[in-house]
């Protein structure tokens, strides 16, 4: 009897974190990207321009990057730093090289640019990125860097394929907390490319 209880609340405790989990999604802002291309978990990607702050960090492993800029990023949103309304967390925090530095971004809500947004502190910058087109692969589990370098590699053996010109570093895209579980976990990696007229699609 005990044991069919605690299955029971178990069962119940895994319903309600999964109820909060899709909530938390879907009311995260994320870029409105057009697919124009996807094979499975693989997509090439039209995003439009989009607004950063961002934060470099000092040379280090990727994962010690992510955890030195999250802070003062999530101080520069939340307003703990600058005086002026919060302004709301979107996903995915974005990861990319530079040089043997990290650069970190976090992507700000549609509407908001280098003009209308607070005055950062400290090491947060705002920077405007112009539209690009990305390859991406979508992929969920725990952030190890074998599991990342494994979806880089799939990454560029799929743009090899599909005769797509990768002309930058890959990126890594963290939709979602540490709290959630690995296997709910959407990370992306991401490679910005060039697409050939025959392919149907117009180069940038």
């Amino acid at each position: 009897m005990f044991k069919t209880l605690a299955l029971g609340a178990l069962g119940i405790g895994l319903v309600a974190a999964g109820a909060i989990y899709i909530y938390s999604r879907a009311t995260i802002e994320t870029p409105a990207y057009v697919v124009e291309r996807q094979e499975a978990l693989f997509e090439v990607r039209l995003y439009p321009e989009l607004t950063l702050a961002q934060v470099t960090t000092d040379p280090g492993s990727r994962r010690a990057a992510v955890q030195s800029a999250f802070n003062p990023l999530a101080r520069y949103i939340f307003a703990r730093d600058r005086p002026g309304a919060k302004i709301a967390m979107t996903a995915p925090v974005v990861q990319a090289p530079q040089g043997e530095a990290w650069v970190v971004s976090f992507i700000m809500p549609a509407g908001m640019d280098v003009q209308n947004l607070p005055t950062p502190a400290g090491d947060v910058r705002l920077v405007t990125e112009p539209a690009r087109r990305m390859a991406a692969l979508r992929f969920s589990g725990a952030w190890t860097d074998a599991r990342f370098e494994a979806a880089v590699e799939r990454l560029l053996d799929w743009t090899d394929a599909q005769g797509l010109a990768v002309v930058g570093p890959p990126e890594f895209g963290y939709y979602d907390d540490p709290f959630t579980p690995a296997f709910l976990r959407r990370n992306e990696v991401l490679v910005p490319v060039l697409v050939s007229a025959p392919e149907g699609l117009s180069g940038e």
